[in-house]
């Protein structure tokens, strides 16, 4: 007996395969941000929400970008977040030029790199 061109022997073994791969967390999500002016700085708060595994694999970095892609500011994230999800974090002193109403955010985790979401954040004048 054949199982789509596996033999009766290979398909169980394939199963067992599988159930012991473990799971792949996907790409870090940025769920909502928000931003205040705190007289010529802004506060930044990012909620991202990531299949944290452990020290192995977990959303370690978001990052503020002007519109033209110049890095305004960072949050590093030392820890995984496993039991915390989503989760929010926060990061003040960014200085924003003059002229820029919407910046670009962008989030990372320590096994696939930045995610491909860009989350467009207008800045509340």
């Amino acid at each position: 007996m054949r199982f789509r061109g596996m033999s009766v022997i290979g398909a169980p073994l394939l199963l067992a395969a599988l159930l012991v791969t473990p799971a792949k967390a996907d790409d870090v999500e940025i769920v909502e941000a928000s931003a205040r002016q705190s007289g010529s700085t802004w506060t930044f708060s990012v909620t991202l929400k990531h299949g944290d595994t452990g020290w192995d694999h977990y959303a370690d970095l978001w990052q503020v970008f002007a519109p033209d892609g110049k890095l305004l500011g960072e949050r590093v994230l030392l820890h995984p977040h496993v039991e915390e999800q989503p989760f929010t974090r926060s990061l003040s002193g960014v200085a924003i030029p003059d002229g820029i109403d919407e910046v670009v955010i962008r989030a990372r985790d320590s096994v696939h790199g930045v995610a491909d979401q860009e989350y467009r954040l207008v800045l509340p004048r």
